[in-house]
């Protein structure tokens, strides 16, 4: 008999503290393969200092993470983004003055294990260039492969965003606040994308405080509160516990 598979995400007491003061304490979580857990919680519950642990931005002073089964305590970002974690971030971190087609470009070739030198001008023949306009292609962003990230709309930097990890080939993807700032009329093509992004195997995580967006994709619903993991399972029996709703008190649902 075949031995299950090891979740995607194990989170066993993890830990952070900082000046003394604790950030996130106590957290068990695991998320499966392929899973979509949507994370949510007052302002300054945790969320973003959890990602920055599982993207290694930040080392756990507690507890322990793992990715299939590995160790991630330690490792550095990019060593961690070679595993297979892809993040973004509730501000865009793009090469504004650089084509679309050259960020999502740096990401293939990382993962290709080859030259970081962006200055080069790549042949079209490459791999990592052909990989690219596929992952450019998924996104909806073929037509804009040479326009400067600085250029594009706020809704269309997130796509971007996205474009770059498909590059990666991210198994697990961290997705945090993707539609602050987004145009309301940007939101529902987000949210498919997304979708179909999960639908293609990832496991993904999204911090969101657009609960109508993680209603609608996640499968399972962490909240953190202080720190602590207060719920956990899904969304519609999350949102009518009692403690979720008295520590949201004040702040809408």
């Amino acid at each position: 008999m075949s031995q299950p598979s090891a979740p995607a995400l194990q989170l066993s007491q993890l830990g952070f503290r900082a000046g003394g003061a604790s950030i996130l304490q106590g957290l068990d979580l695991e998320v499966g393969n392929g899973e979509f857990v949507g994370i949510i919680g007052p302002n300054g519950a945790g969320k973003t200092t959890l990602f920055n642990l599982l993207s290694g931005l930040l080392r756990p002073t507690e507890g322990s993470m793992r990715l299939t089964g590995r160790d991630l305590g330690g490792f550095p970002p990019a060593t961690i983004a070679r595993l297979g974690i892809g993040r973004t971030f509730q501000t865009s971190l793009l090469f504004g003055a650089m084509p679309a087609i050259e960020n999502v470009r740096i990401a293939a070739q990382a993962r290709l294990g080859g030259s970081l030198r962006w200055w080069h001008r790549p042949r079209r023949t490459d791999r990592a260039f052909a990989d690219a306009m596929h992952a450019l292609e998924a996104v909806g962003l073929a037509d804009l492969a040479g326009r400067p990230a600085a250029a594009f709309s706020h809704g269309d930097k997130r796509k971007l965003e996205l474009a770059i990890l498909v590059a990666s080939q991210a198994s697990v993807l961290l997705l945090d606040e993707p539609m602050a700032g987004v145009n309301s009329e940007d939101v529902p093509v987000l949210v498919k994308l997304i979708a179909r992004l999960h639908a293609e195997g990832r496991t993904v995580l999204m911090v969101e405080h657009h609960m109508p967006v993680v209603l609608g994709l996640a499968q399972r619903v962490a909240v953190l509160h202080h720190g602590q993991l207060l719920a956990c399972g899904e969304p519609q029996a999350v949102m009518v516990d009692q403690a979720v709703q008295e520590a949201y008190l004040g702040e809408p649902l």
